[in-house]
């Protein structure tokens, strides 16, 4: 079983004008599948239409929180209607970003909030973006009836007690590149002692490039090898192991055939 990167964007532009060659490098470097991540609904169209064309590829979709202050009444009404959608496996990336603020705080929550409760009723995996914001995104998502359910904090960089706030709400985390840089010492600490049966892998192509990668742009699927294998060296098992275990939990997490 090869590896799963749970979270890319190959419909942004570095990618999407190659995405053919990005999937057979990908496959090329062992990498089974891509969960392809739309920020807004009109690339929520672009994303299905590439999980409809390659079945190497999984949809999902939100309005990422840089989107906040842009969304329109019909943006919510395709929202409501893709969100049952079948082909889309997951809802997201949404949450918070107070490091960039492009969206006021407020109107971050308000649009983190809502999807929340659009979502609720598919019962499908949330995706979380989080960013200098840990403890009102923790407070919205239960709030929204979250805690138990199946959410994973996306390309995580946070702190030890918020790794286990996180898992003391039965949350997941997910690892990127990030891991492997040369100044990701407490990242490196958490990774260390994650549990092995809830970790998940992956890129934020066409950002974050891992190393030894890291100045290559942009960043693709193939490179969540070089992230895998960090982290199996980190736990001292099998690279084989790691993938078939990283891979195993990704497609449980959220429902892949």
């Amino acid at each position: 079983m090869g590896l799963i990167d749970s979270h890319a964007h190959l419909t942004f532009d570095a990618l999407a004008h190659q995405v053919d060659e990005v999937l057979a490098r990908a496959e090329a470097a062992g990498v089974d599948h891509v969960i392809s991540i739309a920020t807004d609904m009109a690339d929520a169209a672009r994303v299905l239409d590439l999980a409809r064309a390659h079945s190497c590829v999984s949809a999902a979709m939100g309005f990422h929180p840089h989107e906040a202050g842009k969304i329109t009444d019909a943006d919510w009404g395709l929202f409501g209607n893709l969100v049952v959608e079948p082909d889309i496996v997951a809802i997201g990336e949404m949450g918070l970003d107070y490091h960039y603020d492009f969206a006021d705080r407020r109107v971050q929550q308000e649009v983190f909030a809502r999807q929340l409760e659009v979502a609720t009723p598919t019962g499908k995996p949330i995706i979380i973006h989080c960013r200098e914001a840990h403890d009102d995104a923790v407070a919205i998502l239960r709030e929204g009836g979250y805690a138990g359910r199946p959410v994973v904090f996306h390309c995580f960089t946070g702190t030890q007690a918020e790794a286990a706030a996180l898992d003391d709400n039965g949350w997941r985390l997910s690892f990127t590149g990030v891991v492997t840089f040369k100044n990701a010492g407490d990242l490196v600490e958490i990774a260390r002692s994650y549990p092995l049966d809830r970790m998940m892998v992956e890129t934020d192509a066409p950002y974050l490039s891992p190393i030894p990668v890291r100045n290559v742009r942009p960043n693709e699927p193939a490179h969540v090898a070089h992230t895998a294998r960090f982290l199996a060296n980190l736990k001292a098992i099998p690279f084989e192991d790691f993938a078939a275990q990283t891979s195993a939990n990704t497609r449980a997490f959220f429902g892949l055939r």
